[in-house]
């Protein structure tokens, strides 16, 4: 596919522009989603639900039955996926003529795609041979490959409007990356075989077979299999020690390793864990999927190393600095907000206690907590990343790490995304997987909802964006129940009623930084009058939520006298807001609510107990 990337001819439209590069990434994501439907449909034995391709039983609406509905749900993805392919393609003849590397891949998924269509109609069949199901798998990933590919390539080539993309990989990094997606690609495949010949069930113990080596075919293919994952265990861990040494001026190349290591990590985990547990549904799919995502992350990092065409005289110049590592470490702490966090924890906990009528076990609440404060600590991370150039703007914030350059860009955000995945497998694989989808939701929620899009956006930035901070409850529910229900909701009301007062009496505090950083905080957009009396009617209204948990006989006495009190302080504090007025009293309501949260939840835990 040769030489050099030319530049997107200048007649075209940046919308056109914009829309090739979006409609190559959905083609991308279609494709993954279609190969995480694909895992279902194996794991859940309905590859043969249907006889007949590309109808079920002569029938193109949605079958009865379970197996027969994953079948041809998988099925209706693939169109989609094959028609949005097929218009990346024409978008790329028309636009991408001179651009090889960014079109030649999408011609190459299309062609390949057509492959799979034949491919996963005859595995639909009962005749299928034992190597066609494999061989399907590994050619979806492949042309997943090919369209990350493409899509990385796209949207870099914006950011370089003004130069030629070369893409080389010159240096010891840039090859490694090379290496070690090869011995990715091998373990994918040697884990497929392992699912198609059914060597999974071989060996029933973890990391040997039964507590010893294998005695049969089966069992040595299934040992086999976890050797690969040893010595890709040893590439990837390599790569990641040389990416935090060498790469951390990268911002595409150090997050995209932190991802691949993470990932690697947590789906080495799971392969422990579904063994361990007896293959449950759940975790083997999410083994499935994981895999791809891993892969897709490293045709990520390995196209950007090839872009940042860095040799290693540069990458030995960057590992050459001086660097404090005490200091270091204290920053990503501070990157994490740890008193946010440790707020966010007390009301996880609170939902586990009251969820489960009980003191949940030791093991639960401890995963429970360190998933919990991961997913939250790698949010406010990210969310510091996001906002590196508005923190620098403040006076509050412009000593946190990456305004004050003390750390790089590139590190807050593989720090964030690093403990964002870690958290959500650690939750789905020792937990369960409502709880770590439900952290997932939350950081979604914090850094895409509130702090890339409403933050900057409306004035009710802090009203919306609240529901991120009343997640936790509801992930220590679902860890100690397996659900959720009504009177959980009660727990997100709460934190999701106290979040406007609360950040509403800081910003009265420090309208002035905010105002300078552009932010449309109430204070700033309305005045200081409104804001106070937006904080009294928020509080009362909190306080009357607190209340409604002993009329429906959610709670008890003991929750009721302390809903009351604590109630009756916070309101105390807030009239003193609206009637006073000054920055004094709105840091004491700042400061008080803080503490009216914690022992509120505190007395929710007390209830449950006496």
């Amino acid at each position: 596919m040769g030489g050099d990337l030319s530049l997107v001819e200048r007649q075209h439209s940046p919308r056109l522009d914009l829309t090739f590069r979006l409609l190559v990434l959905s083609a991308a994501l279609a494709v993954f989603i279609l190969i995480v439907f694909g895992s279902i449909v194996r794991v859940t034995g309905s590859s043969q639900a249907c006889p007949d391709w590309p109808t079920c039983y002569g029938q193109l609406a949605l079958p009865d039955g379970p197996a027969a509905r994953w079948q041809m749900i998988h099925r209706a993805l693939a169109g989609v996926a094959g028609l949005l392919m097929l218009a990346a393609a024409g978008m790329a003849a028309w636009l991408q003529r001179k651009n090889a590397w960014i079109s030649r891949p999408l011609y190459l998924a299309l062609g390949m795609f057509v492959l799979e269509t034949f491919l996963g109609s005859s595995v639909a069949l009962p005749t299928q041979a034992a190597w066609q199901a494999p061989l399907h798998l590994i050619m979806g990933v492949t042309m997943l490959a090919l369209l990350v590919t493409s899509s990385t390539l796209a949207f870099y080539q914006e950011s370089r409007r003004d130069k030629a993309i070369r893409l080389r990989w010159r240096s010891r990094f840039s090859q490694l990356t090379l290496f070690s997606l090869v011995a990715i690609l091998l373990l994918m495949a040697s884990g497929v075989w392992v699912v198609a010949s059914g060597a999974g069930q071989s060996c029933s113990g973890w990391p040997l077979c039964n507590g010893g080596l294998p005695t049969d075919q089966l069992g040595w293919l299934q040992m086999g299999h976890r050797f690969l994952t040893l010595l890709a265990g040893v590439l990837m861990t390599a790569q990641i020690l040389l990416a935090w040494r060498s790469q951390r001026s990268q911002t595409v190349v150090l997050p995209a390793a932190m991802t691949v290591f993470t990932l690697f990590v947590s789906q080495a985990m799971l392969g422990g864990v579904k063994v361990l547990r007896g293959f449950p549904e759940d975790l083997v799919v999410l083994h499935s999927v994981s895999a791809v995502a891993l892969f897709a992350s490293q045709v990520i990092l390995v196209v950007a190393t090839g872009m940042a065409a860095r040799t290693t005289a540069d990458e030995r110049e960057e590992a050459a600095e001086e660097r404090s590592l005490r200091r270091r470490l204290y920053d990503f702490f501070l990157l994490s907000k740890p008193i946010i966090v440790l707020l966010l924890l007390v009301t996880t906990y609170a939902g586990m206690v009251v969820g489960a009528k009980q003191i949940p076990g030791l093991g639960v609440t401890l995963w429970t907590l360190l998933g919990g404060a991961l997913a939250a600590g790698g949010s406010s991370a990210l969310n510091q990343y996001i906002d590196r150039d508005v923190d620098g703007a403040m006076q509050r914030t412009a000593k946190r790490p990456l305004p004050a350059g003390r750390l790089k860009a590139a590190e807050g955000l593989a720090f964030g995304i690093g403990a964002n995945v870690l958290g959500f497998f650690l939750l789905a694989g020792f937990v369960n997987l409502l709880s770590a989808l439900l952290a997932l939701a939350g950081s979604i929620y914090y850094v895409l909802l509130y702090s890339i899009w409403l933050k900057r956006l409306t004035v009710q930035n802090i009203v919306i964006g609240g529901g991120a901070g009343a997640i936790p409850p509801l992930v220590g529910w679902a860890a100690a129940t397996g659900s959720l229900n009504i009177p959980s909701l009660f727990l997100f009301a709460i934190v999701f009623m106290w979040t406007p007062p609360h950040f509403w009496a800081l910003a009265l505090v420090r309208r002035k930084d905010y105002a300078r950083a552009g932010i449309p905080m109430l204070p700033v957009v309305r005045g200081e009058q409104a804001t106070r009396l937006q904080i009294l009617i928020y509080t009362l209204e909190l306080v009357g939520v607190t209340l409604l948990m002993p009329l429906f006989k959610i709670t008890g006495s003991v929750f009721l006298v302390s809903a009351l009190v604590l109630g009756a302080w916070l309101i105390y504090t807030a009239w003193r807001v609206f009637k006073v007025g000054g920055n004094k009293t709105a840091w004491l309501m700042y400061r008080y609510s803080s503490m009216y949260l914690a022992f509120l939840f505190f007395a929710l835990v007390v209830d449950v107990l006496v």
